[in-house]
This record gives structure tokens, sequence and C-alpha cells, in this order.
């Protein structure tokens, strides 16, 4: 700890937590908008235009509302994407999470995770390596992490968690990636594996590159679907899991 003055920056000075701000004030008039019709104003943008394209003007312009206004209800621009952030959070359909099957429990969840980033893809953007603190994070926290709880300790749920969101994370960015890349070429995806073939074939002639040749004549998984592609590398990291979990006890006998 520090004594504020000695390593206290204007920033820290300055930052508001969103989430023990009241949305009401004790005393005034009663508000004439809510965070809730903000946020979900500015996802409705951001899903159509992009994130940069939500700021507090545009936002304002969609509810009917004064830009200046806005900031009694949301601070700052990191507030608005904190609130998108853990509005998104609570689209990850995790009711009866821990159920006692945690195999099923953590695909349920990386499938929920993937298919909210893929509805709104610009969430890729939102660098957010620190927790928030929202509400529904802290529900997420509470039932994701209750998963393997009973199993091993803190420590090592979190790595484990780490370890499946890091791949859920990967896929999923590379499929926004790729998408986007389709998107601007205005090919697609066979299109554009086409008009590769003819380099690929000399590369292969070449005798150059024996790993690259077999990759290219023996690899099933480039050509598997994005779900059955995602869903092979699940299944490796749920035995990674498994691997780090006591071994299941042995029936008597």
């Amino acid at each position: 700890m520090y004594a504020i003055g000695e390593e206290e920056t204007v920033a820290d000075a300055e930052y508001v937590n969103i989430w023990t701000l009241p949305e009401r004030p004790a005393r005034g008039p009663k508000p004439v908008y809510s965070r809730a019709q903000i946020t979900e104003a500015a996802i409705r943008i951001a899903d159509a235009e992009g994130l940069e394209a939500a700021t507090m003007r545009r936002i304002a312009a969609e509810i009917g509302a004064g830009a200046m206004s806005l900031y009694r209800y949301v601070p700052s621009r990191d507030n608005l994407i904190e609130l998108m952030a853990d509005r998104l959070t609570g689209e990850i359909d995790l009711t009866g999470v821990p159920s006692g099957d945690w195999r099923a429990d953590l695909t349920r969840y990386a499938d929920g995770l993937r298919a909210m980033w893929r509805r709104h893809p610009w969430i890729a953007a939102v660098q957010r390596s620190l927790p928030g603190l929202g509400p529904n994070q802290l529900l997420l926290i509470e039932r994701l992490m209750g998963v393997l709880d009973p199993l091993v300790p803190i420590d090592e749920n979190l790595g484990l968690m780490a370890l499946l969101n890091g791949y859920v994370e990967g896929a999923v960015r590379e499929e926004i990636s790729a998408a986007e890349e389709l998107r601007r070429s205005g090919l697609s995806e066979a299109e554009w594996m086409a008009r590769g073939h003819a380099h690929v074939d000399r590369l292969v002639k070449s005798g150059d590159h024996p790993i690259f040749t077999k990759i290219v004549m023996e690899a099933r998984r480039p050509h598997l679907s994005r779900d059955d592609q995602f869903r092979h590398g699940l299944r490796r990291v749920l035995d990674c899991v498994a691997a780090a979990l006591p071994p299941t006890e042995q029936p008597a006998g």
C-alpha cells in the first residue's frame, strides 16, 4: 500500500468505479434515462457500425437525449465499455451450472462464449485484461469457477479457466479476423483458397518444405468446418483439464 500523493496518478484520482456509483441520486428529479437504456443503445450501434461508432453523441441521438446529459449517467467512455462488456457477459447462459458434470458445464460455457463473440465481433477490440467485476461477470465467476471448485485448489482452478478462456478467445478471434478478410475481399472462403492453389502446388512440388507438404497432403483439420475445428480443439483443451484433476476413485472390488 502507499499513501495518496506518493504514487497516485491523475488517472487514479479521476477514476470512477461505475459499479459503486449510484444510478439514481438520493435527491433530485427521477432520471429520464437509465444506464441499461444507454448500454443497449451503445450495443445496437456497435453491432451495426463497429465499436468506434458508439460515441456519446451517437448514443444520445439514438435515444433522443443531449450528448452532454449522458455523462450524468455514464461518466466516461471506459465506464460505457465496461457496462457494454458486462451486458454481453450476461448473454452467456449458465443457468443450472455447476451441474455436477464438469465437462458438460465447461463445454456449454465455451460454446456460449464463442456464440456471444460471434454475435458481437467488436468485442474483440475491447482489451479487458483486468476484471471489471460487474454483476454479470461476478455471477459468471461464481458459476463457472464453481464447476471445478470441489476438485482443485483455487489457484489451479484459475489456471485451468485461463487455459479454457485463452483457447476460446484465440479461436474466435481467428474466426472474426478471417470473416473480416473475406468480407473485404468479396470472395467466398472456397474462392479465397482456390486463388492460392497454384502457389501451394509449386511449394509442394519443390520438395523444399516437407512439413508444409505433409500438412497439405495429410492434414484433415484445415478442411473441417469452423464448428468442427472449434469442437476438436475444445476436446483437447478439456483433456488437458482432465489431466489436472485428481484421479477418479476406482469402484471397490
